[in-house]
């Protein structure tokens, strides 16, 4: 075995790009072999590990953590940052309930599962509920778009909300039940007023945190455009931290801050919503290789059989349960209840929530970690694999309307009180079938660009609009609405663009 320790910095190095870059070249075929990526990834740090063919030695708890919470912050502010606020406003009390309530019902479950099956006191088998209590959209939503399958009515954004906003009442109830461990006697009363602190302190030094970084992205005015994704790695990160040390929920604090980024306008927006998509993909891929690097199969193999019946437990009762509890008062119908209680997917919120106890030097805490793994493993390869199938037999699929990329990037310069905005024009619109010279378009508004079938066009004053063309134009932000209506676009409805760029 190799201790990480004792290799020179420039063999580490080569290692860490040799794994990243087999991770990558994995997922390119994980699509054709109908195996989702992250499991790849998985599988990439059990051959490096102690026990495989690259026989790294890596078993530092604290490293693992730091990992872990550099990439749990990054990863859920990409998230919010990625997220249609317009989109999740009609849901936002059923994922509430669900990143709530939800999370609460399924660690009770699996932790009074675990206490019967494993050799675990009733407070640790909580805290192993607690690790995997929370679900990984992420995950599900790279497997829905490898198989060109979307989901109908508000079932995407119910699902991105209640995966980007229940991470931080799984970690609270990880981190309570630690500490209920590690301090016999404290009564449970005292978590509600904590419970309260960390949800208020996180909410309000989230939202702003995210008005902070749009104000910041618009008035530093940096001589290098590649510093602004810098900016806001930093800013984030602060956020956490303050957050954190001021006795909020860091993790709250960001994922709210990217909601908020998500609908300001700022400088880059686009190029830096690119940007930190990509490093929570990065830090998706560091976490699963973490994990795979830190699990010895020597020592899966005893608990193998109690850990799938942990995971079944967690699949078919724990979540089904939770789900339709959660949303008993709601009007979905029970295939959409069901398509989302199997939409429980576990990635990388586990895995980072399992090096908690680890470093807490709790005694069970091997135990868990072991759990966790084969939860994820069955969790990715069985849901992670079926997930296309379930939706089809469901009857909630409905297909992915692709997103055109442009060929170009709207920079906002000072002085200009403009904004860019992209829509496509709907079947029966007013404008389908008239000349551009003929729309009567508000005098202060300019149609950039066309997107038709596969190209685009730089349309002119003859340019015929037809129904389906993607618009892009640039308008006074007071005719934005005026504009809209003119294209048949209802000015309450959200745009189909990704963004939208004020000036």
């Amino acid at each position: 075995m190799t201790d990480l320790t004792q290799i020179p910095v420039d063999y580490v190095l080569v290692a860490a790009a040799a794994l990243l870059l087999a991770s990558i070249l994995a997922s390119r075929i994980s699509g054709r072999l109908g195996v989702p990526a992250l499991l790849l990834f998985l599988l990439v740090g059990m051959l490096a590990g102690s026990e495989g063919i690259g026989g790294i030695e890596f078993d530092d708890p604290y490293v693992a953590q730091l990992l872990a919470v550099m990439a749990f912050t990054l990863i859920l502010f990409s998230g919010g940052f990625d997220t249609d606020v317009s989109e999740i406003r009609p849901v936002w009390r059923e994922g509430a309930v669900l990143a709530t309530l939800g999370v609460l019902l399924t660690c009770l479950i699996v932790g009074g599962a675990a206490y019967l099956l494993l050799d675990l006191s009733l407070l640790e088998a909580c805290l192993l509920g607690a690790i995997v209590s929370s679900t990984d959209a992420a995950a599900v939503f790279a497997v829905l778009r490898s198989k060109s399958l979307g989901l109908k009515g508000n079932l995407k954004p119910l699902l991105e909300l209640e995966s980007g906003s229940n991470d931080p009442m799984a970690i609270f109830l990880t981190v309570s039940l630690i500490h209920l461990i590690q301090t016999p006697g404290t009564s449970l009363l005292k978590l509600i007023p904590m419970f309260i602190q960390q949800m208020a302190l996180g909410g309000a030094l989230g939202l702003l945190t995210g008005y902070v970084i749009a104000w910041t992205l618009n008035h530093l005015r940096l001589q290098y455009d590649g510093l602004y994704p810098v900016v806001t790695i930093a800013l984030v990160l602060l956020s956490y931290g303050v957050t954190s040390v001021v006795g909020g929920n860091g993790f709250l604090a960001v994922y709210l801050a990217g909601l908020v980024c998500s609908e300001l306008n700022f400088i880059h927006k686009r190029s830096l919503k690119q940007f930190h998509d990509g490093m929570a993909w990065l830090m998706q891929i560091v976490m699963f290789l973490t994990l795979g690097l830190l699990v010895f199969p020597s020592e899966l193999i005893p608990v193998a059989g109690r850990a799938l019946l942990l995971a079944a437990v967690l699949t078919l009762i724990a979540r089904p349960i939770a789900v339709f509890i959660s949303l008993i008062w709601t009007r979905i119908d029970v295939r959409e209840r069901v398509f989302v209680s199997w939409v429980g997917l576990r990635g990388a919120a586990p895995i980072i929530l399992a090096t908690f106890p680890l470093l807490a030097g709790l005694e069970r805490a091997d135990l868990m970690f072991n759990i966790v793994f084969f939860i994820v493993l069955t969790s990715v390869l069985i849901q992670g694999t079926s997930l296309p199938a379930i939706a089809r037999w469901l009857r909630v699929d409905a297909p992915i309307t692709e997103t055109r990329s442009r060929p170009f990037e709207f920079v906002p310069s000072e002085g200009l009180k403009s904004e860019l905005i992209e829509l496509i024009i709907p079947k029966g619109a007013p404008v389908a079938g008239k000349r551009v010279v003929d729309v009567g378009f508000p005098e202060a508004s300019l149609l950039v660009l066309l997107g038709r079938e596969n190209d685009f066009v730089i349309p002119t004053g003859s340019t015929t609009l037809l129904e389906g063309d993607t618009v892009l134009m640039l308008v006074d932000k007071n005719d934005a609405d005026r504009v809209r209506a003119i294209f048949g676009v209802n000015a309450n409805l959200p745009d189909t663009s990704a963004d939208a760029y004020s000036i």
